[in-house]
């Protein structure tokens, strides 16, 4: 038996469009999605990481080049679950109570937070994620490259966006900023951001 398996997504294929398509969706999460744990589940045989949490594996074999397959798709298989749980058709669209006022206290304005959230997302070279995380009572912006995420750092993680191409490129061709304001706008479950505040 498979130490990791993939969770079931959270809503139908369809729900989320067409912010995001079920064509995207049907290739996000059952083909790449289900290919990261697939491959996690074959390097992770008759090692050290098959009797680890998720969460565990991609902190252990972080930063070592003898376990970067492990921890590419490690990281894959863990940032994608947050990325799926985030979102929901009809969610809450903009932050209230203390998340709301940590933007304000951060950002000034929930718009200007969406300003600095897209601009770094663009400025994610090549493929990779931009995160909003919290720090010392504090929210940052954390852009990163390929499966890396802020749980790798020892950083706390409200939400991420997935800037690979392959989340966004069937409907917004290489536009984006329009893919990331459209699921920030339509897409992101603010209370479910809001439960994750520590």
């Amino acid at each position: 038996m498979n130490p990791f398996s993939l969770p079931d997504l959270p809503f139908s294929h369809d729900a989320l469009s067409p912010i995001i398509s079920s064509e995207t969706i049907g290739f996000h999460y059952g083909k790449h999605h289900a290919a990261y744990f697939n491959m996690l589940n074959n390097l992770v045989k008759d090692t050290k990481f098959a009797d680890m949490k998720l969460e565990e594996v991609v902190k252990n074999s972080f930063g070592n080049p003898d376990t970067q397959k492990i921890f590419n798709n490690a990281g894959q298989a863990w940032n994608h679950i947050l990325y799926w749980e985030q979102m929901t058709p009809g969610g809450s669209n903009k932050p209230s109570g203390k998340l709301a006022t940590l933007i304000e206290d951060n950002f000034d304005t929930f718009d200007k937070f969406k300003e600095n959230f897209i601009s770094a997302s663009v400025g994610v070279f090549g493929s990779g994620w931009c995160w909003l995380i919290q720090d010392n009572n504090g929210l940052s912006i954390m852009g990163t490259p390929n499966a890396e995420n802020p749980l790798a750092h020892n950083k706390h993680t409200l939400f991420g966006l997935d800037v690979w191409e392959h989340a966004y490129y069937l409907d917004y061709q290489n536009i984006r900023p329009n893919h990331v304001k459209a699921v920030l706008e339509n897409a992101i479950n603010w209370d479910y951001v809001s439960d994750r505040l520590i």
